[in-house]
Formats: structure tokens, sequence, C-alpha cells
């Protein structure tokens, strides 16, 4: 693993050394963008819109418009909106991990504590494991502040980064059915069926079979072979009896588990 940031946890007076590394790596295959005529790699190019001629990555500068004018930030003006959060991950609270939404979750990180850390890191650690609780955080990366929780994974601390209220669309213009209040019958058999298929979690009866069998496509066109045609599933028409189908679902699990 390479680290994509160092720096130290806050946590009251005591800071700990740590570095940030990617908790995930994508499964999807590196599928490269190809010309059809001789299968050439298509290259993307930083061009100046005025000029039409290539830019250096060294030349390019960041800058935001302000009443039709550019201004042109460097790495010190993004310091001296917050110099004290670039390098430091400050637990600002403890909550419960239950009260935080998962639509509020984006992207987690690993922190591994520095040798003068390991302490004071496995003693938060184990708190938090103890205590069932995640430490509120803010931070800043790539300059960008974020706001992150962080708890234990195993032996591990993860950091989460988790979005603020401002980044989550509102529902109002989402054409959306009323919440029922009343318990109906139709809710009553929905009740039944989701006990039914109720079941422990364990992420790891779950499996990216789709790249897997892409891969296997791959492989047998590198031989020459022709992939066989994928068969569509006949989907029949949903009637628009609730209970009717409700009941047919309850009825077809109960003839599997038999």
């Amino acid at each position: 693993m390479r680290a994509i940031w160092t720096g130290s946890i806050s946590f009251g007076l005591i800071n700990i050394p740590i570095k940030i590394y990617s908790a995930t790596e994508a499964s999807t295959l590196n599928l490269e963008m190809l010309d059809s005529a001789d299968h050439s790699n298509i290259k993307y190019k930083r061009i100046n819109e005025s000029t039409g001629k290539e830019v250096e990555y060294a030349d390019i500068v960041k800058g935001y418009k302000l009443d039709e004018e550019y201004v042109i930030l460097e790495d010190e003006d993004f310091e001296a909106a917050d110099a004290e959060k670039t390098k430091t991950i400050d637990i600002l609270s403890f909550a419960d991990g239950q009260e935080i939404d998962s639509l509020y979750y984006e992207k987690p990180y690993y922190l591994e504590p520095d040798k003068s850390g390991t302490k004071a890191y496995a003693l938060l650690r184990d708190s938090l494991q103890a205590s069932g609780k995640v430490g509120v955080t803010s931070f800043v990366m790539r300059n960008k502040e974020g706001l992150a929780i962080i708890k234990p994974y195993g032996n591990v601390i993860v950091l989460n980064r988790i979005r603020f209220t401002q980044e989550i669309r509102e529902t109002t213009e989402l054409n959306l059915p009323p919440v029922s209040k009343k318990k109906t019958k139709e809710m009553d058999m929905a009740d039944k069926l989701i006990d039914q298929l109720t079941e422990k979690f364990d992420i790891e009866n779950y499996k990216d079979t789709y790249t897997a069998k892409l891969l296997k496509i791959i492989k047998a066109k590198a031989k020459g072979k022709k992939p066989p045609k994928a068969k569509m599933k006949v989907v029949h028409r949903q009637s628009d009896d609730l209970m009717e189908m409700l009941k047919a679902s309850l009825s077809d699990k109960k003839s599997k588990s038999a």
C-alpha cells in the first residue's frame, strides 16, 4: 500500500501521528479506450480553449470565477483557509454510529500509526471498540475540507468520509407516494415476507460475479472463441393486486425452503 496522506489524530491533548491508506480498490476490469480502426490507445490532452494548444500539467493553475474574472489560487491560499486542519484529523465529538444514516457515508480509509503513536492509537481503538462509539472528525485532504467518522475495524482504525448535509439533495422534486401511517393487510403480508427473507448478513456471501464472467469472455475471445448469446429472462406482467402478489411470493418462498 502507498500512503496518500500523513498527519495526526487530535484527541483532547493527545496527538497520534498517522498515515492514511485507501481501504478499497475497484473490482472492475481496467478497460482501455481504443480507436476502432487500428486499436491504438486514445489519449486525453489538456487543451487551452483560446489557443487550441496542449498545456503541460505543471503550467495549470486553479481559479475561481468571480464577477466574470478568475481569481487564481496558490497552495498557501488553501492552507490559509484553515492551516491547522491541513495536517490534523480533529475529533470534534463522539456519537453512536447508528445515529449516522448510511446516506452520508462516502469513502473509507485505513489509518496506520507512526511508531511513536502506537500506544495512543491502540488506546483510542480499544476504547471505541469497548464503548461502541465513533469519533466525529474534520480534516482537509487535497485542498477540500472533509467530515468523517473514525471507528475500529478489527485491529485497524478506519476513517470513513461522510457527506455534509448540503451535499445531500432534497427529495421534493421526486414524485413519491405518501407514507402510510395505517397498518393494512398488505403491510401485514409484506412484514411476513420480509421476515421469511431475513437472514444474518454475511458480506462473504456476495461476490462480484459480473467481472469474473466478463474476464472469462475476454480470455475466450483471445483464443478466437465467440461468447454465447445471452438469454434474456422472460418477466411476466405484474398483477395490479398487491395482496395476490404477496401471497404468491410467500408460497414461492415456502416451496423453495421445503
